[in-house]
């Protein structure tokens, strides 16, 4: 045994033969002094013990907070999914409904269609339906919307066709401007930029009173379009030494189309 081991031992065992040879009162008087010595000490670990069990309890609850959100989130990402599916089957039906009600206040027979295939390098000049020939669908015949005209069918097939859209340069409209006795013709700008494609209104009178606002509608001469049906409304006049010209807002939003009706032949 080490001598420091050693000594240690032996004034142990003097102190605890000499404390048990004291009095009783000696005895209780040296156990107070070491209680009162030692009880800082106890009430801080037990300070601490209390501490560690409520910081454990809180971590306990935290972890089953965070579950209860994670859960929570779920149940969020599965209410906006189910909220976006509802509203893009309350938009199909909205087109639906007033698609159905278009059909019964024309004047024509109307073949309705889905636009099934649109070419980024040509958006504003053409579109595919998926109807043709098999459907009763013809060439040249005026294709609209409920909001106006769209344009014409170019292309045929058995079971598609291609539309040749009023916002291409290539499709003219004979048009007049209501509340006034202005007509010209109505085709597409040469370049299209942008998610709101204008139409130019050519060959007007020098001195056409035009404003703003004003709406234009096909006239029907031409044989192709039949008159009345909206294109859009003039946002700007361009008077001229020798014609008025504007620029016409489709009533139609070609960004978005969707469903479209080929008129064929009158009620």
């Amino acid at each position: 045994m080490r001598p420091f081991n050693l000594l240690a031992l032996l004034l142990f065992l003097a102190g605890a033969t000499w404390a048990l040879t004291r009095s009783p009162e000696t005895v209780r008087s040296m156990q107070a002094t070491y209680y009162r010595a030692i009880s800082p000490f106890l009430t801080v670990g037990s300070d601490l013990e209390v501490k560690s069990r409520a910081f454990l309890d809180e971590v306990e609850h935290s972890r089953k907070l965070e579950a209860e959100v994670d859960a929570m989130r779920e149940d969020f990402d599965r209410l906006k999914l189910i909220e976006s599916r509802f509203r893009t089957i309350e938009a199909e039906n909205a087109t639906l409904r007033r698609a159905l009600d278009f059909k019964e206040r024309n004047r024509f027979d109307v073949i309705a269609a889905r636009v099934t295939r649109r070419q980024p390098t040509t958006w504003w000049q053409t579109i595919e339906i998926g109807r043709g020939t098999d459907a009763g669908i013809g060439t040249a015949l005026p294709v609209v919307t409920d909001a106006g005209l769209v344009g014409k069918i170019e292309i045929l097939e058995k079971e598609h066709s291609t539309i040749i859209l009023l916002t291409d340069e290539a499709c003219q409209v004979a048009a007049k401007v209501e509340g006034s006795p202005e007509e010209g013709i109505v085709q597409g700008e040469r370049e299209q930029f942008g998610s709101t494609p204008l139409l130019r209104l050519r060959f007007l009178s020098p001195k056409a009173r035009l404003q703003e606002g004003m709406r234009v509608f096909s006239n029907g001469k031409g044989g192709v379009f039949p008159a009345d049906i909206l294109i859009g409304e003039i946002v700007r006049i361009e008077p001229g030494p020798l014609s008025t010209e504007a620029l016409v807002r489709p009533s139609v939003d070609f960004q978005n189309l969707s469903t479209v009706f080929v008129l064929t032949t009158p009620k």
